[in-house]
């Protein structure tokens, strides 16, 4: 299956190259970019160095995927540039699988709300299906047209959703602080993600306002009170989320409400490859590199508060690994094809 990567010089893109290259279905005939166009994918990523294949302006890519017949296109732009190829690349019965927020939310308004423009194709935003793999399995099967989540919306949205659903804590008020390393701040030169300003510094930032809150209410139908916060770490997320115990929790001794809320998570994930229930709170370095996210959760009596963890390689399972898990649903072969399950360590 012939696949393109618009946006290949950034730094989720470069992951998806590393798995399209290993993937056994794909053959990876195309790259683009802005920044890096005219340069190789090894002059772009050292990593990357087996790589040879030369980085096209992205103004191209209809008229390359059309002269190498091209079957899957992935998306790794910035906000609003997908909304100028997905119509086009949609006319022409490819699979898209947008890594970006052009998609992701359900109704045109929140556009508006939380990214300050109108969205030029709402009819698009049901034609989408939401990449999440793990509570969109069904919906993903035989799609050809996937928005693959938000990375901080992937771990929070897997640490409360299924305590929510099971209605074993309240829908609100809920409290996720997370934590991010630089890589998810991109590849562009800004002085706050240089290492002067980064090394033994950490900093929150888009207080009240970042785009990621409307994503997560969206999956767990919760208010939500979003913190990010930026680490000095290359990659990795751990949201720590506060949630308010129903009943179900409150009557229970702490012991026995841990093991609910365990077992929780044990009936949502039982037969999911990526996702482990933990007996703590994870670790990032406990993903790197890796498709895995780790949950667990716990109550504490005293404060009356439960506190839900959810762990992940934020350009992994938080953006390339979850968009081609997702495809691979869609594609109906086995969802673990071409992602690595085993980290770096140390």
């Amino acid at each position: 299956m012939k696949v393109a990567i618009a946006g290949a010089s950034g730094f989720a893109g470069a992951e998806l190259i590393k798995i399209c290259t290993r993937h056994p279905l794909f053959e990876l005939v195309a790259v683009f970019a802005e920044s890096s166009a005219g340069l190789t994918v090894k002059e772009s990523h050292a990593g990357l160095a087996d790589v040879d294949l030369e980085m096209t302006s992205t103004e191209k890519l209809l008229s390359v995927v059309d002269d190498l017949a091209v079957e899957v296109v992935f998306l790794a732009l910035p906000h609003g540039a997908s909304q100028d190829y997905v119509p086009q690349l949609i006319e022409r019965e490819l699979i898209v699988v947008d890594l970006g927020a052009d998609y992701r939310l359900k109704y045109p308004k929140d556009y508006r709300i939380w990214y300050g423009v109108d969205h030029r194709q709402p009819e698009l935003l049901e034609m989408a299906v939401y990449g999440l793999v793990e509570f969109n399995r069904n919906q993903l099967k035989g799609s050809r047209f996937i928005a693959a989540p938000g990375c901080y919306v992937t771990a929070a949205s897997l640490a409360i959703k299924p305590l929510i659903d099971e209605a074993l804590v309240q829908s609100e008020p809920v409290i996720v602080d997370a934590a991010s390393g630089v890589s998810g701040a991109g590849r562009t030169n800004k002085a706050q993600n240089m290492f002067m300003s980064v090394a033994e510094n950490f900093s929150a930032y888009g207080l009240k306002t970042h785009r990621h809150t409307i994503e997560i209410e969206q999956n767990t139908n919760a208010k939500v009170l979003f913190t990010p916060h930026l680490a000095p770490m290359t990659r990795g997320i751990l949201a720590t989320c506060y949630l308010r115990p129903t009943d179900r929790i409150e009557s229970l001794d702490p012991k026995d409400a841990d093991e609910l809320l365990a077992s929780c998570y044990q009936r949502t994930f039982f037969d999911d490859p990526f996702v482990d229930v933990e007996d703590g709170a994870p670790t990032t370095r406990s993903t790197y590199g890796t498709n895995r996210a780790k949950v667990f959760a716990t109550f504490d009596q005293r404060t009356n508060w439960v506190m839900a963890f959810g762990a992940l390689d934020n350009l992994v399972k938080g953006a390339a690994g979850q968009a081609v898990q997702a495809l691979n649903v869609a594609l109906g072969v086995d969802e673990s094809l071409g992602l690595s399950e085993i980290g770096v360590w140390p």
